[in-house]
């Protein structure tokens, strides 16, 4: 075999590796959807327990800044993936943050995630900016974002904390969703209903700091869970973006084979009739 169709040959058989390659990488992506969408039940359970003790401690009366403030300085937490063939969701929450910020003109943006922080640097240069989320890992992340935060707000250089972050609804719906973090007066939501049912509660630290110390742990474990949420959303945008590949790829593949075919009956023809001149000649 040679000519035309030994190129075409080399054509298929790429496409038909890469198409293999591509394969794996979204059954790869699958499986971490899958994975990581069930330990979402993990946050639930925390939640409800960490809020329910949260109510057993009547501080209702007690106002601390990270709970309950007046300060209208708002900022926009912005997370998006540092992932690849991730392009169109980073868009889409991108283009949330923008439309948040047109709620809160005088906020500020905090981009957490390499690529969404360069699609909003037209914002500013002095943008307080969280990258390098795979290196870091998610919870000394969460910590980091965490630990900024609340010295913002105890500084009283923010009051109220929106993020913006990808949720996958299901396997096959991804898309941005605005939580407010700051304040955290949803932990104080209903307490004094608990409060009734408690005949006692002893105290042995001061209020304050014991209302600091469950809403910095609040802070981190809801952090925590955003950041989750982009990677289960990361892994699902992934799947569907390279399934797209590989219908594509799959859809080439079979005009190449019918080009391969061709041009192989083509060069046998070709063949054919040179064998048949050459012995013509040969006999003349």
């Amino acid at each position: 075999m040679g000519g035309k169709a030994s190129k075409i040959k080399s054509d298929l058989d790429d496409i038909t590796e890469l198409i293999e390659i591509i394969s794996v990488l979204k059954d790869v992506a699958d499986n971490k959807f899958h994975v990581l969408a069930n330990r979402k039940d993990r946050f639930a359970r925390f939640g409800e327990s960490f809020v329910e003790f949260f109510r057993m401690i009547s501080l209702s009366e007690v106002r601390h800044p990270l709970v309950s403030n007046d300060n209208k300085k708002v900022a926009l937490v912005s997370i998006t993936s540092e992932a690849g063939f991730m392009g169109d969701l980073n868009s889409k929450i991108v283009r949330a943050t923008l439309a948040e910020k047109e709620k809160y003109p005088d906020c500020i943006v905090i981009p957490v995630g390499r690529k969404g922080a360069e699609k909003l640097s037209f914002l500013g240069k002095d943008m307080k900016v969280f990258e390098n989320i795979e290196e870091t890992g998610l919870y000394d992340m969460s910590i980091k974002v965490k630990d900024y935060l609340i010295e913002e707000v105890m500084a009283e250089r923010l009051g109220q904390v929106l993020v913006v972050y990808p949720w996958s609804k299901n396997f096959n719906l991804q898309k941005p969703r605005v939580q407010k973090l700051l304040p955290c007066d949803e932990l104080l939501t209903k307490q004094q209903e608990f409060v009734d049912t408690i005949e006692s509660v002893i105290l042995e630290s001061d209020a304050l700091e014991i209302i600091g110390y469950l809403a910095d742990m609040w802070l981190v474990c809801r952090i925590y869970e955003m950041m989750h949420d982009t990677q289960i959303s990361e892994a699902a945008a992934q799947s569907q973006q390279l399934e797209a590949s590989v219908q594509k790829m799959r859809k080439d593949k079979k005009g190449i084979a019918s080009a391969f075919g061709k041009a192989r009956k083509g060069d046998i023809d070709k063949s054919m009739r040179e064998v048949f001149t050459s012995r013509m000649m040969t006999k003349r």
